[in-house]
């Protein structure tokens, strides 16, 4: 079984509005049942990370820039790590991911061992 990188990209938003922590719960249980239902099947391998909107771009000759920036039409919101048979497998497993009913996309990459 190999194992498969899922970013989850949406617009971009400069400043969210702070939600309050029930608009937080009901945003996070369809997340949790997805991610669950991946960990029920012996697919999920990282739970992964949200990714906050501020970061850092480093270029060539020690260049320090901010980012993400303004001029980009999408962010990255998130990652997880699963495993599947093929690269079909992981983006029907991809489906159901919450971030679609929001008009986000994901990101299906294979991770390839450093062996």
């Amino acid at each position: 079984m190999k194992e498969f990188l899922l970013v989850f990209r949406r617009d971009f938003v400069l400043n969210e509005v702070q939600s309050s922590p029930e608009q937080l719960q009901a945003m996070m249980k369809p997340w949790q049942d997805w991610m669950g239902s991946l960990a029920a099947q012996n697919k999920l391998v990282n739970s992964g990370n949200r990714l906050a909107s501020d970061g850092r771009v480093i270029k060539p000759n020690s260049v320090i820039t901010d980012g993400p920036y303004v001029e980009i039409k999408e962010a990255i919101g998130g990652y997880i790590i699963i495993r599947a048979n093929s690269i079909d497998e992981a983006a029907e497993l991809s489906k159901d991911c919450p971030i679609l009913s929001i008009g986000g996309n994901v990101e299906v990459r294979t991770l390839v061992p450093m062996d």
